[in-house]
């Protein structure tokens, strides 16, 4: 595979600790000579995949498992538009709490599945994050994005 100049983070949030996560990974990939392009979800649609280009999932899950309100209509649109994206490389980084067990990282699974289902290849293991490990989210997130980006040219 040729190297992916550019990567795009899709950030679905409610509290804003995702898309701090979002600028932490941006800033790693960008000092290893990536374009990358931080979107909120709030306005997307399934559109948003092109050819060319791979993506970083950043989500928290929200209540009983859910993916954030600004997140669910791009889920929804996602679902509903049943496309191809056998030719989409991506990652995801997840935020949950481990003492919501049953549910933990949940929106980042449920992205992971509906991506899965499209055909879209995941880059390594899904970063769950677990919030009351005592360890900030954005402070892992430069490594986890370093990582996943030598597996990203390894593919």
């Amino acid at each position: 595979m040729a190297l992916v100049d550019s990567i795009k983070i899709l950030v679905s949030t409610m509290t804003g600790t995702a898309e701090l996560v979002a600028d932490e990974i941006a800033d790693a990939l960008n000092a290893k000579g990536k374009n990358t392009e931080i979107l909120l979800m709030d306005d997307l649609a399934a559109d948003v995949f092109e050819a060319g280009a791979a993506y970083v999932i950043c989500t928290s899950t929200y209540g009983q498992g859910d993916v954030p309100d600004n997140g669910q209509a791009f889920m929804d649109d996602l679902e509903s538009a049943e496309m191809d994206l056998g030719n989409i490389k991506y990652g995801v980084f997840a935020l949950g709490d481990i003492t919501y067990d049953q549910t933990f990282c949940n929106a980042g699974v449920l992205f992971d599945e509906t991506l899965g289902k499209f055909g879209a290849k995941r880059i390594g293991d899904i970063m769950k994050h677990d919030a009351s490990s005592g360890e900030l989210p954005e402070d892992q997130a430069g490594e986890w994005a370093e990582e996943w980006l030598e597996k990203l040219h390894s593919m």
